[in-house]
């Protein structure tokens, strides 16, 4: 009699276990497989990103705080708080977004040192979605519904049906353009508080372009010819959304001191940066990275050509094909700001 009430009250326990397992709401899979060394080197890699995320953390408030005490305040000419407002407001409900797929990866992905990363992530976005709102505030300025290229960008990637999609748009693309534009901004000095404040975020984003660069080769590997295709179309017409998004802001960089294409090409350079970190952890070259360079090139030149051919469509087709041809794209005198001074992205 003891035995029989003791199989009935323990049966739906072990059913109910089984269940849950079957359903996926644990990882249970996590620690199986077996890794290569080089994938055992990257998971190391994305461990330490929220090790690191732990010891560097900062404290939003108290940062913005003694910032804006030790510059007296924010100090900006008036005349440019409205083109520094409509760029910043862009940075800031880009970091909802990021929140939100750093969150949504999180949940996702099964690895634990991964999910390590993206769960140190999505702790980063949250204060500088919270911190950039301060800063706005102070700035005097109120963030509004954003310009169609960047909510189309945005959408794009927090929709993207794929980890591997988000990953890619999230840290290979949109995270290098948030350091272009903090680097563009602090090159310009336009803002006192605003110009030492970024490095605190371009410390975070540089973790967080390395989650990428560590973890897509992984999923590239179980994917079909046809997959990865897709995924490369995919980030082409994230490019050109991105150019849509520069010339919709083309005049607020020049109200700010730089040319547009000082944005386009730096943040062509950071992303192909990231992409051929991706393509050396992979061990492979990816032809797309060298067919991706030259289609931005031709853009760049049509796009957002010389001030001296602006009216000239001949010399800007002809110095596109030449851009588009080279080997390795050459630095223009007005390109200055391409050379590196910000934090390595995969300094890990």
């Amino acid at each position: 009699m003891l035995r029989s009430a003791v199989r009935l009250a323990t049966r739906p326990l072990r059913s109910r276990s089984r269940r849950k397992a079957a359903s996926g709401i644990l990882n249970y899979d996590m620690f199986d497989g077996i890794r290569t060394t080089q994938e055992v080197a990257a998971a190391r890699k994305l461990e330490r990103i929220y090790h690191r995320g732990q010891d560097k953390a900062w404290e939003g408030k108290e940062v913005l705080t003694a910032l804006i005490e030790k510059h007296g305040g924010v100090q900006i000419a008036p005349e440019k708080i409205e083109p520094l407002g409509r760029i910043f407001s862009v940075i800031f409900w880009g970091e909802l977004a990021a929140w939100k797929v750093s969150a949504e990866l999180a949940l996702e992905i099964t690895e634990l040192e991964p999910k390590l990363a993206a769960t140190s992530q999505a702790h980063d976005e949250a204060r500088h979605f919270y911190v950039m709102h301060d800063y706005l505030t102070a700035l005097g300025y109120q963030p509004g519904v954003l310009p169609e290229p960047a909510t189309d960008l945005l959408e794009r990637v927090i929709s993207a049906p794929s980890l591997a999609k988000k990953l890619l748009g999230m840290q290979l693309m949109v995270e290098p353009v948030a350091l272009t534009i903090f680097q563009l901004i602090r090159a310009s000095k336009v803002e006192p508080v605003l110009c030492d404040l970024l490095p605190y975020y371009e410390r975070d984003e540089a973790r967080h372009v390395a989650l990428g660069v560590q973890y897509l080769p992984k999923l590239l590997d179980r994917m079909s010819r046809a997959e990865i295709a897709e995924l490369w179309i995919w980030q082409l017409r994230l490019f050109f959304v991105e150019i849509r998004g520069v010339h919709d802001l083309e005049r607020d960089f020049r109200a700010l001191g730089f040319h547009p294409r000082e944005a386009l090409r730096l943040g062509q350079t950071k992303q192909l940066q990231a992409i051929e970190l991706m393509a050396e952890r992979l061990g492979r070259d990816l032809p797309i990275v060298e067919a991706f360079r030259r289609i931005m090139e031709f853009r760049l030149e049509m796009e957002f050509p010389h001030d001296e051919d602006t009216q000239n469509f001949s010399a800007r087709l002809g110095r596109a094909i030449m851009a588009s041809t080279r080997s390795k794209p050459k630095a223009n005198p007005e390109d200055h700001l391409m050379k590196p001074q910000t934090v390595k992205i995969d300094a890990l």
